[in-house]
């Protein structure tokens, strides 16, 4: 690592700890020497803002832009090494990934703790986020005893043809602020379990929960400089992840955010023809057909809808109701919205709705609604911030919604349930296949033809039908169209760090 951080907690006197008064965040703030040049790595501390309060209450160091990358010891050591320094066997890295799991999961509390004052999520939810990406840490625990190679017949008697499979070299690892911990590992598992080193650039909002994994790396074995955290502030960020594109010595990238900084990278990258994944914006459809069992349909838009407060990348952005049954859809999804939903600090056990990220994502909320109400739409519940105030916002839902509105055009990333009425099934398909993005997408029927029909149809990487949340360890994840490059978890998870190469053995 770059760094080395306790595990303990995030400020002694933060009211998100109350149980362990005495507890902080120690660590190395003076200049690291460089093992490659001796000379001490450029560093700041970027400013840690309590999501409940708006005050400061952490700082993590930031490694400024004009560090020269190719003195990290992620990338010296493994081009020295040619990725030995991660483990000698497939075995001893399952091992400490293993370990790293075990590790996880003895400290979700604390992890999912940090992760709550980091971003608002409610703390069930984060909880919730700690267990799911300590799954990833054992599935690719097993995965790396897993790579297998093959044998190919020869057209010539004297010659043998192999297939090896190899580490890539140094992944970059950029991840987003929504999910700061299962991110990490969704990628990082796979990566160490190839044999990679990496080189982890975590949102500039959520740094503390990739060092917290970055300790429990350490306490599991991972040999230093092998997992490494770069954090950075807003105003660097763009530079530090053009370096990382840039650099030479850096032969994979990995990002999730949005589709315009993806872009942005994809540029940087291709002057080194980088191998490239990214996980970027959605627009997801859940589209309910007459013959859905509305109960259903209600309980699993709830969960796709406001789950982190819509502020993840699968979350349903357009609603599309068939006329037969859209009144009756409403009429419940309203109540349910205002029966189980409650805004609140994520600290509080009755919390299922936290604050937006900050005052930016507030603004778009805000401009999506005006918007459709402008032309016509009709707020049915919600529609304003909250009376908590800050970055507080009231779950809303809104009807007689059309394709010409900004909700139905762009990502809201926020509480924002816009529901458009339809006739046909192939109307339904048409709007929700009109996005230039597809990432993920539901729908709710009870006719298996149709269900075959709309599921092969729909133009996006994840289909989720009669269901509502659809992520898991075992499946893979990713999307089409401008959602993104490449999947992660799963059994093809993996592939994205492995290159593969073919020797022929001849003269035999």
């Amino acid at each position: 690592r770059v760094y080395h951080y306790e595990l303990v907690a995030a400020a002694a006197a933060h009211p998100a700890f109350p149980s362990h008064p005495s507890r902080m965040w120690h660590s190395h703030t003076s200049p690291q020497p460089d093992d490659g040049t001796g000379q001490g790595l450029h560093m700041a501390l970027v400013p840690e803002t309590d999501q409940l309060s708006g005050d400061p209450w952490a700082s993590a160091p930031a490694v400024k832009h004009k560090l020269t990358w190719r003195r990290l010891r992620a990338l010296r050591l493994y081009h020295s090494g040619h990725g030995s320094l991660v483990s000698p066997s497939c075995q001893e890295r399952s091992a400490r990934l293993r370990r790293w799991y075990e590790l996880v999961m003895e400290n979700k509390e604390e992890l999912a703790r940090i992760i709550t004052a980091e971003n608002g999520k409610p703390l069930k939810e984060a909880q919730g986020e700690i267990v799911y990406s300590a799954s990833f840490l054992e599935w690719f625990a097993e995965e790396a005893r897993r790579i297998y190679g093959d044998v190919i017949p020869a057209s010539a008697k004297d010659r043998r043809v192999l297939v090896l499979k190899q580490p890539v070299g140094v992944a970059a690892i950029i991840t987003p602020w929504n999910f700061p911990s299962a991110m990490i590992t969704r990628k990082v598992g796979a990566a160490l379990a190839a044999g990679c080193t990496v080189v982890v650039k975590p949102a500039e909002d959520t740094p503390l929960s990739a060092l917290a994994l970055g300790e429990l790396a350490n306490q599991a074995g991972i040999p230093a400089g092998v997992y490494n955290v770069v954090p950075c502030s807003r105003q660097q960020t763009a530079a530090v992840g053009e370096v990382l594109c840039t650099d030479p010595l850096v032969s994979k990238i990995s990002f999730t955010g949005s589709t315009a900084t993806g872009k942005i990278l994809l540029k940087h990258a291709a002057g080194t023809v980088k191998r490239v994944s990214m996980e970027l914006g959605g627009h997801a459809p859940f589209i309910v057909f007459d013959s859905a069992n509305v109960d259903r349909a209600v309980a699993g838009a709830l969960a796709s809808k406001y789950r982190n407060s819509g502020q993840t990348c699968v979350c349903t952005n357009r609603f599309l109701v068939q006329k037969g049954i859209h009144d009756e859809f409403v009429e419940k999804f309203a109540k349910a919205i205002e029966k189980e939903l409650h805004v609140g600090n994520g600290f509080d056990a009755k919390t299922t709705q936290g604050p937006l990220i900050n005052e930016k994502a507030v603004e778009k909320v805000e401009k999506h609604i005006k918007d459709a109400v402008s032309q016509g739409a009709s707020v049915v519940t919600g529609g304003k911030r909250h009376s908590l105030g800050k970055n507080f916002f009231e779950p809303t839902l809104l009807t007689n919604v059309t394709t010409k509105m900004l909700c139905t055009q762009e990502e809201t990333f926020g509480p924002l349930a816009p529901v458009i009425r339809f006739e046909t099934e192939a109307e339904a398909v048409a709007i929700a296949n009109a996005a230039n993005v597809g990432l993920a997408g539901y729908f709710y029927s009870q006719d298996p033809a149709q269900i075959w029909r709309v599921a092969e149809q729909l133009e996006v990487g994840m289909v989720g039908v009669n269901e509502g949340i659809i992520s898991s360890v075992e499946c893979p994840f990713g999307g089409v169209k401008e959602s993104g490059l490449g999947r992660e978890g799963s059994k093809y998870g993996i592939d994205e760090y492995l290159e593969i190469k073919y020797v022929c053995l001849g003269g035999l």
